[in-house]
């Protein structure tokens, strides 16, 4: 079946769904485009403020009833709350919206999230190495690819194949180097890009977080966007982080947009676990004479004028670009060398300075 098809046949299934108030979801204004990918179909439900609980019903029916009709594909459904529809009954618009609680999320002690406030400046390569370097300290380790528009992950850790659905609709998540690995990318063709707003994003964020099998996991390493959206908010007001790393290359330009990143999380109570500067400088491998590329020490000086810790600082080096791109990072290719030891710096800086702990929830689906 086409997708098209098979949008056009959830709908009709969703014509079975009755809404708070009267009326069919299929023929609710609030009802958002239906994305169809390979192993995915997702759509979001725009209530007005106040009327979230009052649709929780009608999402899991609309889940159940677009599941019936997806087969295999996995089906993701959000409930979003905002402007109401056109066509919302008059009492749709009254109340006050009250953002959702921060919940644990089942199998996982504490969220360590890894952004940068531009793209292009190694900051999945580091969240990648990061939870390595946590692993080779003991931790049991995951990682969530949060990087829905542009995921990196399936290719610096060799994952090949989409992820298995357990009977129960939970994601199995991949396994590479001992890490448990959940990422959107692992869902898409080759070359096939993330075309969704801002509240179908927010959603698959959602079900890959909290709908994943992760197992006991001390550390879940999140690899954020570049920049500062909805899916970082959404993240920040749902799930009780542990703290952030943000990273960053030494030029000013880099740290200019590094430094709104890092206003993002104050305004937002997220706690700061310092900044790393990648790229800081180059060795040439055949004279070994170093070269500050895009300057040198930006970064460090940028966490003392802000009053935080700075991490530590990563070489720009031939052997990262080439195990990144190979799926072997430096950490588990070359656990001993210069490019490991970097990065396991770096976590041991981490796990020097206390972590907040959030109690475990039931394993889903257990």
């Amino acid at each position: 079946m086409a997708d098209t098809e098979l949008a056009a046949a959830i709908k009709s299934a969703l014509a079975t769904v009755e809404i708070p108030g009267g009326g069919d979801l299929a023929s609710y204004g609030g009802l958002s485009e239906i994305i169809v990918t390979p192993s995915a179909v997702a759509f979001a439900i725009a209530v007005a403020p106040g009327m979230e609980a009052a649709f929780g019903p009608a999402r899991e029916a609309a889940q159940q009833a677009a599941q019936a009709v997806a087969g295999p594909r996995k089906v993701m459904v959000s409930l979003t709350g905002g402007k109401p529809p056109a066509q919302a009954r008059p009492g749709f618009s009254h109340g006050k919206a009250v953002p959702p609680g921060k919940t644990p999320v089942p199998g996982v002690r504490r969220i360590i999230a890894v952004g940068s406030g531009k793209g292009g400046v190694g900051k999945s390569t580091t969240a990648v190495n990061l939870a390595l370097a946590l692993q080779a300290e003991g931790l049991r380790v995951g990682v969530l690819d949060a990087d829905l528009y542009g995921p990196s992950i399936p290719r610096l850790l060799a994952i090949e194949g989409q992820p298995a659905v357990r009977e129960d609709g939970i994601f199995s998540p991949h396994q590479a180097f001992g890490l448990q690995v959940m990422s959107i990318g692992s869902m898409l063709t080759k070359d096939q890009a993330v075309v969704w707003r801002g509240p179908m994003a927010t959603s698959a964020l959602r079900q890959l977080l909290r709908e994943t099998a992760w197992g006991d996991l001390d550390v879940l390493v999140v690899d954020l966007p570049p920049g500062t959206g909805d899916i970082h908010i959404s993240l920040f007001q749902q799930t009780e982080v542990s703290g952030v790393v943000i990273v960053s290359t030494p030029q000013d330009l880099a740290l200019i947009d590094a430094r709104k990143a890092i206003d993002m999380l104050a305004r937002m109570g997220v706690p700061m676990l310092g900044l790393v500067e990648n790229m800081s400088y180059f060795l040439a491998p055949d004279t070994g004479r170093r070269y500050d590329i895009f300057g040198h020490g930006g970064a460090e000086r940028a966490a003392g004028d802000l009053g935080m810790p700075f991490l530590g600082a990563v070489p720009l080096v031939m052997a990262i670009r080439e195990g990144s791109d190979a799926g072997r990072p430096p950490v588990v290719a070359a656990p001993d060398g210069p490019e490991a030891e970097a990065f396991r710096a770096i976590a041991r800086c981490i796990l020097a300075a206390p972590l907040p702990a959030t109690k475990p929830a039931r394993q889903a689906g257990s």
